[in-house]
């Protein structure tokens, strides 16, 4: 009996050796056909969709359910996804771009599958691509909150129209676009410039929440370094990184000089510390902090760097007087997990932001959110 078993398996064991190098013997002669145009058999096609879906199933076991909830994500997403994934996946009213349209296999009109998927596995979809299909990892794997702002956005595309989607990516920023492009400054970076309008917008003041944060009148030397950490990955980001990476010299200088001389955050002048703060829970807590740091915690004052208030200060240090609560949140939040880059002086705010417990960030940025961003800029 066993010899009968043994015979067996070495017969199994030669027909898969033979099929073996029938299958290389067939690919190394050249017959088998890899071009896009034949598409895929229909056998093939399942296995490959069927293994997918498997697979992602699989890998998102006992993952933690995806936060969706701040009100930014989607408008965030929104952004990416007409840079990045227009090409192939279309948009609300042209659903299947021709080009993509010819790819093996063509990447899917999304809204009609995106129910056919959980959050969490369209984030793990996201985040790390699809092999033999065209789908692209995300561009660093560091910034998960930039993920999901993308699944929060495919969540929301099933119920946008063309008009819809358009006013979403866009908002109404034509008018300000046209003016803005007669700006001499823009000469060298007109091209790039209506993508960093549709997101920061063309006065800088971004899209009204901390989807994008303001950019107007942050320094020159801030707005160069960060292109520039950006372009070599200093400073993680999957939607910064692919756009400043695209840039010449001469178009961030001339990037730096557009949104640098717009009004908008500033330094801050003496009247700052007297303005009357709004009612907002925190935000005394975060002046104090702001004012005086915490000392028995090793944490700095905020304002001999950032400001507000007289006095020079290293241009490669950001304005945060008026910027987004949300955002300046998120900055601490990606320096207390060492994913946070963008200067030779990014280790300094690592020391302060390991130090402030989430309710210290939320007061201190809900203080500078609340500050006038039109004060007189008296420091430098």
């Amino acid at each position: 009996m066993k010899r009968r078993s043994w015979i067996r398996l070495l017969q199994a064991g030669a027909l898969l050796f033979v099929i073996g190098i029938g299958g290389l013997l067939a690919v190394g002669s050249g017959i088998v056909p890899i071009k896009a145009s034949s598409g895929h058999w229909a056998i093939t096609a399942w296995m490959l969709e069927f293994a997918m879906r498997r697979s992602v199933a699989t890998h998102t076991l006992g993952m933690d359910t995806l936060k969706l909830d701040e009100p930014w994500l989607v408008l965030k997403g929104a952004g990416h996804y007409e840079t990045a994934c227009r090409p192939c996946h279309g948009i609300p009213g042209l659903e299947h771009p021709v080009v993509a349209r010819a790819m093996t296999p063509a990447p899917p009109y999304l809204p009609p599958d995106i129910v056919s998927w959980q959050p969490e596995e369209l984030f793990y979809i996201v985040k790390h691509g699809v092999k033999f299909t065209g789908m692209p990892a995300w561009p660093t794997l560091e910034r998960d909150d930039e993920v999901r702002a993308m699944v929060a956005f495919l969540l929301a595309l099933e119920k946008l129209d063309a008009g819809q989607y358009h006013r979403l990516v866009f908002g109404d920023t034509a008018s300000e676009l046209t003016v803005a492009m007669r700006n001499p400054e823009l000469q060298h970076a007109r091209a790039p410039f209506p993508t960093c309008a549709r997101c920061h917008g063309a006065d800088g003041l971004g899209r009204g929440n901390a989807a994008f944060p303001k950019l107007a009148g942050q320094r020159r030397e801030y707005l160069l370094a960060a292109l520039e950490a950006y372009a070599n990955g200093a400073r993680p980001s999957g939607i910064m990184q692919p756009l400043a990476y695209a840039l010449t010299e001469e178009q961030r200088s001339a990037l730096a000089d557009y949104f640098n001389n717009l009004s908008g955050l500033t330094n801050g002048g003496p009247s700052a510390e007297n303005d009357a703060l709004p009612s907002i829970p925190n935000a005394e807590s975060g002046r104090e902090i702001a004012s005086r740091g915490v000392p028995g915690l090793g944490v700095p004052s905020c304002r001999d760097c950032h400001g507000p208030g007289p006095g020079r200060r290293n241009p490669a240090y950001p304005r945060l007087a008026g910027q987004y609560a949300d955002y300046i949140v998120l900055q601490l939040e990606l320096f207390k997990s060492g994913r946070r880059g963008g200067s030779p002086y990014a280790h300094l705010m690592r020391h302060v932001a390991n130090r402030l417990a989430p309710e210290q960030m939320r007061a201190v940025a809900l203080y500078y959110a609340s500050l006038g961003a039109g004060d007189v800029d008296s420091g430098r």
